[in-house]
């Protein structure tokens, strides 16, 4: 960043920095640089502020503003010397941004609205010390014009740049989910480390519930894996000596010791960090609305300056050619133009968060109204993330109850999500839990206790293995469904069976049934088996299903996807899904999830209800249209009043003042500001935006 970024803010188009600055993307994602952002945010209110108070002696003292509104001066000499001097101030200082975007806009010749600004200003600067110095005509005077417009101009940047404040760093949460520290083996002894200084061949301890700190093969111990955060699967995954384990991933229930085989950027988390990183520039480069409107607006300007001074000239008034040429130019700057849009965004995004809707990049917001096609991650976003009890089956003679209360005993000392599950099912069914005592744990087998008199064993198919006992029958049914099976054993012998898996949200079905409504094709992408992965969308009626996809993979997903033509919106809220998020044409997380998944997509969520993405469709739908009528209003004021400054209707008598030039350009202002407000009557709650679609469908059918 610029040293002078405390003080001179520069700004391209609407409130993105300025292309030529090295370090910045416009996608508005921010690599690191949030503390920069924020002074650049901070530094544009200081600037706005302070033209504010220099701008009101500038119009007040103004000969031209006194006479429209119809008061007079004092006849002392310093007056006419307030708005030249004070608007030479705000000219220099408060239009440098526009200025030096002007330039940038002309260097990479593609006029936009800084060049718009930038010819606006400086011809009102050089038109009105004409007028000042009795070298142009007095008519025209526009100090008060000058500063009013540079005021007008800084508040819409300063408004947009805030919505657009970026608040977390995708890559830096990346970093995060690396331990602080790591314990190293230095001969016999074990010695905390910085992971950052772990070598290639370095033997590490994983303690139980800690974190691996560098990819690695493991040399001693096995554990159940928590791979989610990079793998996506639901279930913690066995890992035993020889397996490879990935920074990051978590041993639940056992120590470890792993070599390491990869440390820095040769990690997987190193590498999805730098899909992330090419992603989000891939997706920063779109253009936008108002750019493209306050393009076409300049040529239109420029085009009708020059042939409205050509025509007077022809028509022999050399000096009413200048006057209104000049007036052309002026009287085609933007005021609305540049408020159009950054109101309806921070209104927009104002009204979202309210919703629970954070929107981080306003581009996404505009491309969401385009997506037809919407990927959801399955654990954690469509389902609840963690494994639950979903079926109960006694062996002949035994009872439901009594085999989960008997699983709960012997499972209540451990801290494995699946005997978290068990405990949290029979406390939900307010079963009488009897108390076990000489709880022992044995990775990849079970847990064993004594419960009264009796041995409880309950564990997976190793378990049946050790205890040379059969599995019931409902197990291979139960496997084809993809379901986690643990049997629960009493003294030798097998009383019953649990079926555990990941729950489905209850609002994931509504979710997916408005979509259709919308005529949008659902996808699930997961990292989980075939046979779990189409239970849960033949239970949601998704229209597509890529199961046993890899974290890296899921980007490419979204790209076949998009390869087929499809506009696609992407829903997770893992570090897997990171790259995917970035990816998608419109990326959005779940607020429950990391903050890397939310540090990669442009609209988060704050709640996990999957039905919050009708939200951002309808705000997205919404915000559009506001967009839409605002540039038309906007615009609308150039088209009419430039040909009339021209004096296209001079040959019958009439000729547009300059007053009312201004009176019309600030009534559009207006115009935008108030029909930017309509948006605050969005009721963006997830329940009432999927409720508004289904009922609209219901009502068509009806029909």
């Amino acid at each position: 960043m610029h040293a002078n970024h405390e003080t001179e803010p520069t700004v391209h188009a609407h409130g993105g920095e300025n292309p030529a600055e090295p370090g910045h993307d416009h996608g508005g994602h921010d690599h690191g640089g949030g503390h920069d952002h924020h002074d650049h945010v901070a530094s544009f209110r200081r600037l706005f502020w302070i033209m504010l108070v220099l701008a009101v002696p500038v119009v007040v003292f103004n000969d031209m503003f006194a006479h429209l509104v119809g008061y007079h001066l004092p006849d002392a000499a310093w007056v006419g010397w307030v708005s030249p001097i004070l608007g030479t101030v705000v000219y220099l200082w408060g239009g440098r941004p526009f200025l030096t975007g002007a330039i940038s806009e002309i260097r990479g010749r593609a006029p936009g609205m800084m060049l718009l600004i930038g010819l606006a200003i400086t011809v009102a600067f050089v038109a009105s010390w004409g007028s000042t110095l009795g070298i142009l005509d007095a008519q025209l005077d526009f100090w008060w014009e000058l500063a009013l417009l540079v005021v007008i101009m800084l508040l819409g940047h300063w408004i947009e740049m805030r919505s657009l404040a970026q608040t977390t760093s995708a890559l830096d949460s990346l970093s995060a989910l690396l331990p602080a520290e790591a314990e190293k083996l230095d001969g016999d002894d074990i010695v905390t480390v910085s992971p950052d200084t772990l070598v290639v061949g370095d033997v590490v301890v994983v303690r139980p519930g800690a974190s691996v700190p560098a990819d690695g093969v493991i040399v001693d111990g096995s554990a159940d894996m928590d791979e989610s955060m990079v793998t996506g699967e639901s279930k913690p995954v066995a890992r035993a000596v020889g397996d490879h384990v990935v920074a990051g991933t978590v041993a639940t229930d056992s120590g470890l010791r792993v070599r390491v085989t990869a440390v820095g950027d040769d990690t997987a988390l190193a590498g999805i960090g730098r899909l992330v990183s090419e992603a989000q520039n891939s997706t920063s480069r779109a253009q936008r609305l108002a750019d493209r409107a306050a393009g076409w607006l300049f040529w239109f300007a420029l085009g009708a300056a020059v042939v409205t001074a050509l025509a007077w000239t022809v028509l022999g008034m050399p000096d009413d050619a200048v006057v209104r040429a000049i007036t052309v130019l002026v009287i085609a700057c933007p005021h609305a133009l540049g408020l159009a849009i950054p109101l309806v965004v921070s209104i927009a995004t104002e009204r979202a968060a309210r919703g629970g809707v954070l929107v981080k990049d306003r581009l996404a917001l505009e491309a969401m109204r385009t997506v037809d096609s919407v990927l959801f991650d399955k654990t954690g976003t469509l389902t609840k993330g963690e494994p639950t009890v979903t079926g109960v089956e006694p062996a002949p003679g035994h009872d439901a109850d009594d085999v989960l209360a008997l699983a709960a005993a012997a499972e209540a000392d451990s801290e494995h999500p699946l005997a978290t599950a068990i405990v949290g099912a029979a406390r939900e069914k307010s079963l009488t839990v009897p108390s076990a005592s000489g709880f022992s744990s044995s990775p990849a087998v079970g847990v064993t206790a004594t419960v009264g008199e009796r041995e409880v064993r309950v564990g997976g198919p190793r378990l049946l293995d050790e205890t040379n006992t059969d599995e019931l029958p409902v197990a291979d049914e139960w496997r084809r469904e993809g379901a986690i099976i643990l049997h629960v054993v009493v003294d030798g012998a097998v009383v019953g069976a649990l079926r555990l898996a990941d729950e489905i949200r209850p609002e994931s079905r509504e979710a997916v049934d408005a979509l259709h409504a919308l005529g949008i094709s659902v996808v699930m992408v997961t990292g989980d088996a075939q046979a779990v992965a189409e239970t849960v969308a033949d239970d949601l009626g998704i229209d597509r299903v890529f199961a046993g996809v890899r974290p890296e993979d899921k980007a490419d997903t979204i790209a076949q996807l998009q390869a087929e033509g499809r506009k696609v919106a992407m829903v997770g809220d893992g570090v897997n899904d990171a790259p995917a998020l970035a990816r998608a044409d419109v990326g959005i997380a779940i607020g429950a999830g990391t903050d890397v998944a939310i540090g990669s997509a442009g609209v988060v969520l704050a709640s996990s209800d999957p039905r919050s993405v009708l939200s951002v469709l309808e705000l997205s739908r919404a915000a559009y249209r506001k967009m839409k009528q605002n540039l038309w209003w906007a615009a609308g004021y150039n088209l009419a009043a430039v040909p009339l400054a021209a004096g296209i209707l001079a040959p019958i008598g009439f000729v547009l003042p300059m007053s009312v030039g201004a009176i019309l350009m600030s009534a559009s202002t207006v115009v935008v500001a108030l029909n930017a407000q309509l948006l605050r009557r969005l009721d963006l709650t997830p329940e009432h935006s999927a409720r508004v679609v289904l009922d609209r469908a219901h009502t068509g059918r009806e029909h």
